[in-house]
């Protein structure tokens, strides 16, 4: 089993930064970690990921704004979000691709402001 724990969300004005973390336990290797959002009212997208051993991807909306990161010998993602706007307001997730298997947080919600 793995356990994924969002953290750092909060309000924040546009133009603003925040850093989410998500802290994995229960299985220590975890083939790619991944962001999600899903913003009021609609479906949850995609945000970015990263593998293991480094590469990433970026949803266009979030790509130059948003940087994705990871300490493997703390178990822990990083999502730093700059320059952010009101439509980046969503709840945010993690997700890991461990053991064949795809677990999730329980979300962390970022509201930005205009």
């Amino acid at each position: 089993q793995v356990q994924l724990v969002e953290s750092g969300g909060g309000s924040v004005q546009a133009g603003g930064s925040r850093r989410l973390s998500c802290e994995r336990s229960g299985y220590i290797y975890c083939r790619s970690m991944s962001w999600y959002r899903q913003p009021p009212g609609r479906q949850r997208e995609f945000v970015s990921f990263i593998t293991h051993d480094g590469s990433a991807a970026y949803a266009d909306s979030v790509k130059g704004r948003f940087t994705i990161s990871q300490d493997n010998a703390k178990n822990t993602l990083y999502l730093q979000m700059n320059t952010l706007k009101p439509e980046d307001t969503a709840m945010y997730y993690c997700k890991g691709l461990c053991g064949g298997r795809d677990y999730w947080g329980q979300g962390t919600q970022v509201t930005v402001s205009s």
